[in-house]
């Protein structure tokens, strides 16, 4: 199996039910775990599909439906002899639905704020600083996706490479005018024993934030007391934050 038919597979597959016992899915699963780039596509198909089912579930049905539904399909089944009918294929109206709320998910709520990089760098730094509670504490990663598509945040984020390998410790969502902020809380090998995380990462639509003049180079600043790395990828800003030196954020990027 290589990558292209695993996610074919995958496609179908659906986090924390029954999916997992199939032998297709399984052996699409383990080869994610060796594949980092199917890993990491798995991670946020599967917060996506997860956010659809539960845009599904939202929806009522209009009362009478169902016997509607039986009693026409009923009434078309005597009308046509059996060698000319055609089956209903209603998965496609359900398919052409769930594209529809796709598309919504990946249409980013953009915020009209009017402060600066600067401003937006002292207040995400403070944050980290001052103290804060996590809104979901856990080291997965589809589950920390799962909670920033539901709440409007920004979850299709991107991580480096050397960000992945560090543990997770919850996300908590911000406000940044009229945006919110994707907190992503990690622990590092070094963190003090009492503390739930030491390196925070900050998302945040790139248009959100006014006078962004850095790239996709990651720009390092001292902002506070944190070391930071400023940077931007396709529609996203994105911050880093640790206590330490230049070296010690550079081991992240």
């Amino acid at each position: 199996m290589n990558r292209d038919e695993a996610k074919s597979i995958l496609l179908l597959y659906r986090h924390g039910t029954a999916d997992a016992a199939d032998p297709q899915i399984i052996e699409a699963l383990a080869l994610a775990e060796r594949d980092q780039e199917l890993k990491d596509w798995l991670v946020i198909h599967c917060a996506r599909e997860f956010v659809v089912r539960q845009k599904f579930r939202q929806i009522t049905p209009p009362a009478g439906l169902k016997e509607q539904i039986i009693s026409e399909q009923a009434a078309s089944e005597r009308a046509v002899p059996i060698w000319n009918r055609k089956i209903g294929w209603v998965p496609v109206a359900a398919l052409l639905l769930l594209s529809g709320l796709l598309a919504s998910l990946w249409l980013a709520n953009r915020g009209h704020g009017e402060d600066t990089l600067a401003v937006f760098q002292t207040q995400m730094a403070g944050v980290a600083l001052r103290g804060y509670g996590m809104d979901v504490t856990t080291n997965d990663p589809v589950a920390i996706r799962v909670y920033l598509a539901q709440n409007g945040a920004p979850s299709d984020f991107v991580l480096p490479a050397a960000l992945k390998q560090v543990a997770l410790a919850g996300c908590a969502i911000e406000g940044w005018r009229d945006a919110k902020v994707t907190m992503i809380c990690f622990r590092t090998s070094n963190a003090a024993p009492e503390a739930t995380s030491d390196l925070w990462l900050f998302v945040v639509d790139r248009s959100s934030v006014k006078k962004t003049s850095v790239g996709s180079v990651p720009r390092l600043a001292k902002v506070n007391r944190l070391m930071t790395a400023t940077w931007v990828q396709g529609d996203k800003l994105y911050f880093l934050g640790t206590a330490g030196d230049v070296q010690a954020i550079q081991h992240y990027l």
